[in-house]
């Protein structure tokens, strides 16, 4: 996989000693084995055992980590052999500590759930260092265990660098972990949060209730926001809102995150950031979203997009806003309502890596509004879809 340099000791000599006079391949294979392990030469010893493999299967022993020169015939099991080498170096690696270079088989192999494994239970030193820079990268920008260098990052490098990294790192993220990240920010901008606004409270009121929310706190308290005051970095809040999407309608941060918007609510105009449709209203609109998911006010959740998408006049927007809406309706299920009123602007949406129309009818086994979408398009190819999916 990748070569070093050989070690300024005579390393052939130690190799040789003890081999016949007339060693037999299997003999030097051994003992380049036996050398390399001793010395924990490891990505040598990835080329040692791929040789191995093509002495047995009579290769070409040049270039032995390449597919090349190896005849059609004999080619998936020479994959296979490389694929238990890469297992077993990589897991020599992980033995050692060496998570980064773990990782290089690991990932080319398609098995990160070793490396992820061993980065949850790297502990954060008091005193972050070298090394655990080097895990926090590998975890975080490598993407090793994006989830857990996030939450090493916030708890070494603070809110705002943590915020940074998500917002970049969102595309890259799947579903499930662009969920438990939004967890750890909403609880973490919550309770941040919820300190700040009950010490100025108390400047007022000594006696408050043990564990006050951010809705209580803030409850009939307009004198909290004069003037412009805040709290909190309102960048990090807005982010944090939008990262609250993400979660599921039983989530316990759902509940925090629609907290987090009537407190963003309450800001003076000119600390609510701008967004893009349908959030530019933004805690009006995230409010909205966050409590029709979780299964409060559905139908003025939904009826609020609904006129989003009604009024919209630039026809971009429009099919934005559609797809908004139907995303949440499918997470609360009501994709069928829905779907009827925002068919038209999402009707020709067909990416292979994400959001297809036709794949969403077929799924629901709503191959009718399928075949009308596709007249209405005069879509051959969607309407002999919605036929052949019956």
């Amino acid at each position: 996989m990748m070569n070093t340099p050989a070690a300024p000791t005579n390393r052939i000599q130690q190799m040789t000693e003890g081999l016949p006079e007339s060693p037999s391949k299997d003999d030097v294979l051994k003992a380049l084995h036996a050398t390399l392990l001793a010395e924990k030469d490891y990505h040598r010893l990835f080329d040692a055992k791929l040789i191995a493999v093509r002495v047995a299967m009579e290769l070409p022993v040049t270039q032995p980590t390449s597919l090349e020169n190896v005849p059609a015939g004999k080619e998936a099991a020479f994959r296979e052999a490389y694929i238990n080498a890469a297992r077993e170096v990589g897991q020599l690696f992980l033995d050692d500590g060496k998570l980064s270079d773990a990782w290089a088989y690991f990932r080319t192999i398609g098995e990160p759930e070793p490396v992820r494994k061993a980065i949850e239970s790297v502990r954060i030193p008091r005193e972050p260092d070298e090394a655990f820079d080097e895990v926090m990268n590998l975890a975080l920008y490598e993407g090793a265990h994006i989830t857990k260098g996030l939450e090493f990052l916030l708890k070494t490098h603070g809110t705002c660098n943590t915020v940074t990294a998500l917002s970049q790192l969102q595309q890259q993220m799947s579903p499930a972990e662009r969920r438990t990240s939004a967890a750890m920010m909403v609880r973490t901008i919550y309770d941040d949060l919820q300190m700040s606004v009950r010490r100025e409270v108390e400047t007022r009121m000594p006696v408050l209730a043990p564990n006050a929310s951010v809705a209580e706190l803030i409850k009939g308290r307009d004198w909290l926001f004069a003037e412009g005051n805040y709290h909190i970095d309102v960048s990090h809040l807005h982010s944090t809102v939008g990262f609250a999407r993400a979660l599921n309608a039983d989530d316990p941060e759902l509940p925090l995150a629609i907290e987090l918007c009537d407190y963003g609510q309450m800001l003076s105009a000119q600390l609510q950031y701008p967004a893009d449709v349908p959030f530019d209203e933004y805690y009006v609109a995230n409010r909205h979203f966050l409590k029709t998911l979780s299964g409060q006010d559905v139908d003025t959740g939904i009826n609020y997009f609904i006129k989003r998408l009604q009024d919209e006049p630039d026809a971009p927007d429009r099919q934005l806003i559609a797809f908004v809406v139907l995303d949440l309706a499918q997470r609360i299920g009501r994709t069928k309502d829905v779907l009827q009123k925002t068919a038209e602007h999402v009707s020709r949406m067909e990416d292979p890596n994400g959001f297809s129309f036709s794949t969403l009818c077929v799924d629901l086994k709503l191959t009718e509004e399928l075949e009308a979408a596709a007249r209405q398009n005069d879509d051959v190819l969607a309407f002999a879809i919605a036929r052949l999916a019956v």
